[in-house]
């Protein structure tokens, strides 16, 4: 693909975006299952409301949630040369469950405090997969990295069974499950724009650091020989990549799929070269989790959890990859 046939494409996408958010910010259920009229926001208070406190704020949450799950999990399939790697495979997104799991009980069920305590428990994740890769004597360093993240994952998992089964089955239990499921049901501004900063850093840090990921995929030696100083680079982009998903898990919740589906495509339409490939996982990513969003809040009265239909509709899109062209 040319540079400028790259470039058509990728503004197309991001057009495509802006006119989906601007048209999700006035599609829902209110009035009535079904488009509101702009000029209604000045007659209706309440649909003035709706749209500037509750809509505004989801969409512009979904974007987010959607770019920074698909740049960290574009971030460390290269880095790791793995194209099966995720963003909740250092034990990140199983340690914010954890969190989100053990403020319900023990600490507060509102909205802050869980987005807190599950960013937390997101970080520790982190660091216990890099003290236990740090301690293993078997492989080198990417697989020792592979094992501890299996592991703590697992232990996080079963923490997180065990507060369940603690849990009160009436109040505690269903909360818990439904954050679980994932979803932005209950964004806010003032929930929103606290994990924004941190977002917005960590995605430019990618950003700006994606024709290292090039070199940085290649072998030690192979990088070495090219200036790069692979230890200290992978630990950025590592700390940019799972930043950057605690964030966005601590507010959504446990949203599967996005960081593994997402960048498969991006390669797919763009090559694999990281300076194409992660402007477009960034764009797909947060289109892709707006229309399932989208369609998290309207198909039903009710809310369907958003991390059914990312799972839904990224296992179809993984099975059409795997069967019709493999993995690149």
């Amino acid at each position: 693909m040319t540079w400028r046939a790259y470039r058509t494409g990728l503004s197309l996408i991001l057009l495509v975006l802006l006119v989906t958010a601007a048209i999700s910010v006035f599609f829902g259920r209110y009035p009535r299952p079904g488009w509101l009229l702009p000029g209604r926001l000045r007659a209706d208070p309440l649909a003035a409301q709706l749209v500037w406190n509750l809509r505004l704020p989801r969409v512009a949450a979904a974007v987010l949630v959607g770019a920074a799950l698909s740049a960290s999990g574009l971030t460390l399939q290269m880095l790791f040369r793995n194209p099966l790697v995720e963003p909740g495979f250092l034990g990140v997104s199983q340690g914010a469950a954890f969190g989100a799991a053990f403020s319900i009980l023990y600490l507060s069920r509102s909205p802050l405090a869980i987005q807190a305590s599950a960013a937390a428990f997101a970080l520790l994740g982190l660091w216990l997969t890099y003290f236990l890769a740090g301690h293993l004597r078997y492989g080198g360093w990417i697989l020792r990295m592979v094992l501890a993240g299996i592991a703590v994952s697992a232990l996080f998992s079963a923490g997180v069974g065990m507060l369940k089964y603690l849990a009160d089955p009436l109040t505690q239990l269903p909360e818990i499950t439904f954050w679980l499921l994932g979803g932005l049901w209950s964004t806010r501004w003032q929930n929103f724009l606290p994990i924004l900063p941190v977002s917005a850093l960590a995605l430019v840090v990618l950003f700006l650091a994606r024709w290292r990921m090039n070199v940085l995929s290649l072998e030690e030696e192979t990088a070495f020989s090219l200036g790069a100083a692979p230890g200290r680079e992978r630990a950025l982009l590592l700390l940019a990549a799972v930043g950057a998903t605690a964030a966005v898990v601590s507010l959504a919740g446990t949203v599967g799929w996005v960081g593994l589906i997402v960048p498969h495509l991006a390669r797919r339409f763009f090559g694999a070269d990281a300076r194409r490939a992660l402007p477009a996982s960034l764009l797909l990513g947060g289109l892709f989790v707006l229309l399932c969003d989208d369609l998290a809040r309207t198909v039903t009265a009710g809310e369907v959890p958003l991390g059914i239909l990312t799972s839904l509709f990224g296992a179809a899109a993984f099975l059409v990859i795997l069967t019709r062209f493999g993995i690149k």
